[in-house]
């Protein structure tokens, strides 16, 4: 189904790098619904749907790169770094709607953007990180997408969902990092 769409998008002369920009600007529009919801509890059911649609253009870039040979490194480079500014900007804009405490609020933020750094830092060292961990980024927007809903019914909702995903991404952190040192202290010991 993807293929079909990432299709369409490159036929209609679409880069993976216009789509990873096009993404960032909902995440954008997502926070400040996030940021103004406690007025208007409706904004949080646009805060999902900006934040999902953000969610299938990563996706859709990767695909458009991968399957018409426009992967580059700048776009690799590119897309990471729009996606942690992403991951930054909807948690400031849950943070600054005081759905949360600031407490969890930059707790989920920083193992969010820990999650990402450990995997980079990890596979410059060699070491694959694919699928080590509970809440890679897609599961994180899952969950923050779920508590969001919720919130619609029952306000207190996105704040466990927070405080959920500050225990997850922070675990994910921990496992990275046992995985890591695993990992290299089994190839420190075969030499």
């Amino acid at each position: 189904m993807l293929s079909s769409q990432a299709k369409a998008a490159h036929n209609a002369g679409f880069t993976p790098n216009s789509i990873s920009a096009f993404g960032f600007m909902l995440s954008l529009i997502s926070a400040a619904a996030y940021a103004f919801a406690p007025d208007r509890v409706w904004l949080l059911l646009l805060a999902v749907v900006l934040l999902l649609a953000s969610g299938f253009c990563d996706t859709l870039d990767g695909i458009i790169a991968r399957n018409y040979q426009q992967a580059t490194a700048f776009g690799g480079f590119f897309d990471s770094l729009l996606d942690r500014y992403a991951d930054a900007i909807i948690y400031s804009g849950i943070i600054i709607s005081g759905l949360c405490s600031i407490y969890a609020g930059l707790a989920a933020l920083f193992g969010s953007m820990l999650v990402s750094y450990s995997r980079a830092r990890a596979e410059a060292a060699g070491i694959k990180m694919e699928s080590i961990g509970l809440a890679e980024r897609a599961e994180r927007m899952l969950i923050l997408a779920v508590a969001s809903l919720a919130a619609f019914f029952w306000l207190p909702a996105l704040y466990w969902g927070i405080i959920l995903l500050a225990i997850l991404s922070n675990m994910t952190v921990l496992q990275r990092g046992l995985h890591v040192y695993k990992t290299l202290k089994k190839k420190k010991d075969e030499k």
